[in-house]
């Protein structure tokens, strides 16, 4: 493979060279990267939220168990949506630019938000209420499928090799923040309103929230400093963004990302949105209850992602890897059954929680910067976005179902060897990998 076609080691032509970034700018950078990342994800995470309250109010047949299920397809057909999102956004970052990318999601997400805040329920229009809030979260799953692989790839170029992991680690603080935020919303909502009213017409309060914080943060991102690294690459004139370049040059590093994300996301999910059902739904605890236990662990969880970004920048990104997925392997099933015979006991639940987010730490800390880092910058934001929306949608969208499908079926602890067995899969290609710490093809600092 030729040096134009990784860029590996090309040249900055002097039209795009700059000089280093001081940190106040890097800081200024990543914090202008990561506000909207922030609000991006709070939306999303807001429909798992509330989906306990609004449930019934978009498909009131059936028991719970039933009425979850339906928001949970739902919430995985916006999952389908994301890989559409990342190959069109993907490719328009490559092209366009880092700034316009992110610009353009973060509008789109204000309008699915609004949608859903807006839309009456099944009482009033009948169907047609399922059928608005499905296109609401296509249209948001579009939106976060851009997000991610534009926010990972813009965040990694502005962060420098000497500080890559820490500095990049701050877009999964804030993709959890966003969730954290969305589990905040629902505790003080569940505290300072009538439960009556929470459920009639409160649920639709965050998402009126979040399309209020989409319009600032639109207007944040058009002031926003393209990278260098796509200056470069523009300067250049490479072929940017063109699939069949992503799958024919770096198919290994394409299928990696696929089966990293897959483990990844399904761990997240099942032990941050899918908890909050299973806190409640198996082992017994209260809807106010779980809410607070979400919401601590999700604190402590966002916390420690610079911790494990900075030891990358010291370990390596490969170690940090094995970590993650091979104490995932071993975790997933007691956790999960210690849980759902902890006797609601909150202590005993929020810690066992804890336990497996750090060991998801090791990954989510790093997830950014190791997709980033294994592709040149005509096809990064593409090469990141895309093969991550595909293990995201088919893994992570997928976990609630899948999950609840388990349970309904009388065999609900299939779900924890489930995840423990594409951990397994992931902690193979983890092993694989080369070390993209020390291989790094983002060589603007």
């Amino acid at each position: 493979m030729s040096a134009t076609e990784t860029g590996a080691d090309a040249q900055l032509p002097p039209e795009a060279a700059r000089p280093g970034l001081t940190p106040l700018q890097r800081l200024r950078a990543i914090l202008g990267g990561s506000a909207g990342n922030l609000v991006e994800w709070y939306d999303w995470f807001a429909y798992s939220a509330f989906a306990i309250y609004f449930a019934k109010i978009f498909f009131p047949e059936g028991d719970q168990t039933a009425q979850y299920m339906k928001t949970a397809v739902v919430f995985a057909v916006g999952f389908g949506a994301r890989p559409l999102g990342a190959w069109l956004m993907g490719m328009y970052a490559d092209k366009a630019g880092r700034k316009a990318a992110l610009t353009l999601s973060v509008a789109m997400m204000c309008v699915g938000s609004l949608i859903i805040a807006l839309t009456p329920g099944h009482a009033q229009i009948g169907e047609a209420a399922a059928y608005i809030l499905v296109i609401a979260r296509l249209l948001q799953g579009l939106s976060v499928g851009g997000e991610y692989g534009a926010s990972a790839t813009y965040m990694s170029e502005m962060a420098g090799k000497a500080r890559r992991g820490f500095w990049s680690s701050f877009q999964y603080v804030t993709l959890i923040m966003g969730q954290l935020m969305a589990a905040l919303v629902l505790v003080v909502l569940q505290q300072t309103m009538d439960k009556a009213d929470l459920a009639a017409w409160g649920w639709r309060i965050p998402f009126f929230i979040g399309a209020g914080l989409a319009v600032v943060v639109f207007w944040m991102r058009r002031s926003m400093e393209e990278s260098a690294s796509f200056e470069a690459a523009k300067a250049e004139g490479l072929p940017r963004g063109r699939t069949m370049l992503l799958f024919l040059k770096f198919p290994k590093e394409t299928l990696a990302i696929m089966g990293l994300t897959a483990a990844g996301s399904l761990g997240f999910y099942a032990y941050t949105t899918y908890m909050l059902k299973f806190l409640e739904n198996t082992a017994g605890f209260s809807k106010e209850a779980a809410g607070a236990i979400n919401l601590a662990t999700l604190v402590v969880f966002m916390l420690i992602q610079p911790l494990f970004g900075w030891l990358s920048d010291r370990l390596g990104r490969k170690r940090m890897l094995v970590i993650a997925f091979g104490g995932g392997a071993l975790a997933s099933v007691p956790v999960f059954s210690l849980i759902a015979a902890s006797g609601g006991n909150p202590f005993a639940a929020f810690g066992l929680i804890l336990a497996a987010l750090t060991v998801q730490s090791a990954y989510t800390s790093i997830s950014a910067v190791v997709k980033a880092e294994l592709f040149p910058a005509h096809v990064r934001a593409l090469g990141v976005a895309l093969p991550y929306a595909i293990g995201n949608a088919a893994f992570g969208g997928t976990a609630e179902m899948v999950a609840l499908w388990f349970k309904q079926q009388g065999m609900e602890s299939g779900f924890y060897w489930y995840v423990a067995a594409v951990m397994v899969v992931a902690l193979g290609i983890s092993a694989l990998l080369r070390d993209t710490q020390k291989t790094s093809l983002i060589k603007e600092d």
